[in-house]
């Protein structure tokens, strides 16, 4: 370790230990300071370890964590950066704040798609784990072509590297590469004779070989399926690990088969079983049992920000990160699925982290929920007009909606809403802050 990377190493250590001791927070900013002071300092801190890059749109975040989960059955020593802090500034500090305890230890990091590249010009991984590439933050990424290359262009500089893909995004299999390639997905059988198409207003259904739409024998949800071009013949590859029944889609458990075992996770919706799949492929790999993954998917802890329920008083909270229509659809579809009574909450802000284009709202099935159940809708954050306008137009009678734009006068209303529930739809930045409030109000335990 030369000693600029030492003192940038010691400065990122006890920066963290003052924001993570005296003000609950340090994911991302200790390594913002040890990344300025030596901008070389991941090909110190990455040396000797073995690296699985978990990257997409959606789904980095459970899919960290269950492969976390899932390792630590087997190993006990692996690094992961669990509050979804995934640009260079967070792996550097989950790097340096991590203590090793063997020579080779395991990094499973959630990476963010435009972050991959600068990643692996200082560590090469040993697996990455694509899950999905959905229209996000265009005024970040551009279309899905262009979020793709982010990550090929990572991709590239490790050509070592096996790509454990899913395999029912057809933009997964419309580049060369010379790595290795393992897909997962959802089976089609008793469909394979089918011929569908994606619904309406749906990217990424344009073949890759010769622009023709594509079709599908089956579609799960969006553009993933079982897809098949009928110009030029371009199909899904074999499935290594796929799902072969769905038996229960419920807001807070999900039952499902992988290569016909039976498995159980805490949290609800079909997006999250494709994240369940994902962690699957990647514990298989690398020799975990099905007991062992059994044991894994048991925890009930939730992810941070990801269905997460917090009480507050005699309310629970269901924290749901939403960000763009593809998840927000799965969203609603997983709440509508919920018999009991609830209320709902969006809050919508436009910082940088969120994107600043908020018009992706528009896209996403508002008119799908059921707004007859609905008692109350609180809607919040910096773009809160927008997002109310929204729940008008969809067909919300105004006098069940409350604005609130500051995250502390929506914590207020908490205690007041007339249901036992509440679901809060909330873009990254609200996340963040709601869960900043709540924490320091002491609701959430560190």
């Amino acid at each position: 370790m030369t000693l600029k990377s030492s003192f940038a190493t010691l400065t990122g250590k006890s920066s963290y230990f003052i924001l993570s001791t005296f003000f609950n927070g340090g994911s991302s900013y200790p390594g913002k300071i040890a990344y300025k002071i030596d901008p070389d300092i991941l090909a110190t801190l990455g040396k000797n370890y073995e690296l699985i890059v978990v990257t997409g749109t959606n789904g980095k975040t459970l899919t960290t964590s269950l492969i976390n989960k899932m390792l630590k059955q087997k190993y006990d020593d692996v690094l992961t950066n669990p509050t979804g802090s995934n640009m260079i500034q967070g792996i550097v500090t989950s790097f340096i704040t991590h203590k090793k305890k063997s020579k080779k230890p395991l990094a499973v990091l959630e990476v963010d798609e435009a972050n991959v590249e600068i990643l692996c010009k200082y560590i090469k991984p040993k697996y990455f784990v694509l899950t999905n590439i959905f229209r996000d933050q265009m005024d970040r990424y551009g279309e899905i072509y262009t979020t793709y290359q982010k990550i090929v262009n990572g991709i590239k500089l490790a050509p070592e590297a096996t790509v454990i893909a899913n395999g029912d995004a057809a933009i997964f299999s419309s580049k060369e590469l010379p790595n290795k390639f393992i897909y997962y997905g959802f089976s089609d059988k008793g469909h394979e004779n089918d011929d569908i198409k994606a619904p309406t207003n749906t990217d990424g259904v344009l073949c890759p070989k010769c622009n023709h739409i594509i079709h599908y024998h089956k579609i799960s949800y969006a553009n993933l399926g079982s897809y098949f071009c009928p110009n030029c013949g371009f199909k899904r590859h074999e499935l290594k690990y796929q799902v072969t029944k769905i038996d229960t889609l419920l807001p807070n458990e999900s039952q499902f088969e992988i290569d016909d075992n039976p498995f159980k996770i805490n949290i609800g919706g079909q997006y999250n079983v494709y994240n369940a799949l994902a962690a699957y492929a990647v514990a298989k790999e690398l020799g975990i049992s099905n007991q062992q993954i059994k044991q894994a998917f048991a925890y009930d802890e939730k992810v941070f920000g990801r269905q997460e329920t917090i009480t507050v008083g005699d309310k629970n909270v269901n924290i749901i990160l939403v960000k763009n229509p593809v998840g927000l659809n799965q969203v609603i579809e997983t709440i509508l699925s919920d018999k009991t009574n609830y209320t709902l909450a969006f809050l919508l802000n436009a910082n940088y982290a969120d994107g600043i284009d908020t018009s992706w709202i528009w896209d996403a099935n508002f008119e799908d929920l059921n707004y007859q159940k609905l008692p109350l809708v609180i809607t919040g954050g910096k773009r809160v007009k927008d997002v109310t306008y929204r729940f008008k137009i969809a067909g919300l009678d105004m006098n069940k909606n409350i604005e609130t734009v500051e995250i502390t006068d929506f914590v207020k209303e908490i205690p007041k809403i007339p249901t036992k529930k509440i679901y809060v739809l909330a873009t990254y930045t609200a996340m963040m802050s709601l869960r900043k409030t709540l924490s320091e109000q002491g609701y959430i335990k560190k």
